[in-house]
This record gives C-alpha cells, structure tokens and sequence, in this order.
C-alpha cells in the first residue's frame, strides 16, 4: 500500500482525536530495519516512542483502528494527566 508518512498521521490524528484535544502532538518516521514506523507523541517536556509496524499501518490507512497505538496513546495521555493533576 502506497501512502505518506504525512497521511498516516492524519489517519492517526483523525482516529485518536484525543491526541489533538490534549495539546500533544505526533511525529512519525519510517524505519527501514525494523519495516515499521516510529510514532512520537510529544506534550511539553513528555514525549512516548513507540512502534506501529506496517501491517497495523496499512491497517490504519483502510480504517481499522490501530489496537496498540490507541492502548499507547491512551497510557501516555492518562500518565500526562495523573502527573499534572
């Protein structure tokens, strides 16, 4: 499947619009020895690395919600709250 690392983050960002409404924001790079991308989630000091493999990104682009990513995104933001809370 042919898509942009620029259109997989606009996937993601409309899929886990939570990302957006807490300030942070996401960075991604395709890594060619690992055949996955690493996705970046950044809010002021707080930053989570993590890896969406191509399959789940392919995954993502046809719709289907990225399980892992969304369980990763969903800890980073409650963790980001609990410290700030």
């Amino acid at each position: 499947m042919g898509y942009s690392p620029v259109a997989l983050k606009e996937k993601i960002a409309g899929m886990y619009p939570e990302i957006e409404r807490s300030g942070a924001s996401v960075r991604l790079v395709f890594d060619d020895s690992k055949n996955a991308y690493l996705v970046k989630i950044s809010k002021g000091s707080h930053e989570l690395s993590t890896y969406l493999e191509k399959k789940d990104a392919d995954e993502c682009m046809d719709g289907i919600k990225c399980v892992y990513l969304g369980v990763q995104i969903a800890q980073f933001l409650k963790n980001f709250e609990e410290g700030n809370g």
